[in-house]
């Protein structure tokens, strides 16, 4: 009989890419900086494609939700990226408050659908998506009202979001190293 294969655990990668993203757009929305390059390549780059790598790789683990997860906001933020630059790269319309704000809602609708699923998982993937479902709804608050307050306590919020998903990448890092939980993060 074969020995069976061995393969890494994919989500530290998405949570990474996912986490260190999201911190740096919320820093903007919070409006400590302008929007430009910098989160713009990393959501090309650490926030799309690291997550749709790490996705790919879940499907091969054979994890539904890992799949899903990691694809689809992987590929929000190409299409993030993609919102923001085509209109200057293609001479097209870019979205009005309104589009931005129906994209952000729906983003938030998939994003508290898959959160049902985490009650199945562990309490920090649980903070991660309920947060994000949170901050996805706010930033569509503050599109719809046109209130800049609203997307600066979204930015708060989002900062917080990434975090979560940054403590919990570190600490499935972590405990699998060491073989035991060093980090919490609320197994079941």
């Amino acid at each position: 009989m074969a020995d069976k294969e061995i393969l890494s655990n994919p989500a530290p990668l998405g949570l990474m890419g996912f986490g260190m993203t999201t911190v740096l757009l919320n820093l903007h929305n919070a409006g400590l900086y302008a929007l430009g390059s910098m989160i713009l390549s990393m959501g090309i780059f650490y926030g799309g494609l690291a997550q749709i790598f790490a996705g790919l790789l879940e499907y091969r683990k054979g994890n539904t939700f890992g799949t899903t997860a990691f694809c689809s906001y992987g590929l929000f933020w190409l299409s993030f990226v993609g919102l923001v630059t085509l209109p200057g790269i293609l001479g097209v319309n870019p979205p009005d408050s309104s589009a931005v704000a129906a994209y952000l809602f729906m983003w938030g609708l998939f994003t508290f659908l898959m959160f049902f699923s985490t009650l199945k998982k562990n309490v920090a993937l649980e903070i991660v998506f309920l947060s994000l479902t949170i901050l996805f709804w706010l930033l569509a608050l503050g599109e719809v009202t046109g209130i800049e307050s609203i997307t600066r306590i979204a930015g708060i919020e989002g900062i917080f979001c990434g975090f979560s998903a940054i403590y919990l990448a570190i600490a499935e890092v972590t405990n699998e190293t060491y073989g035991r939980e060093v980090l919490p993060i609320g197994s079941k």
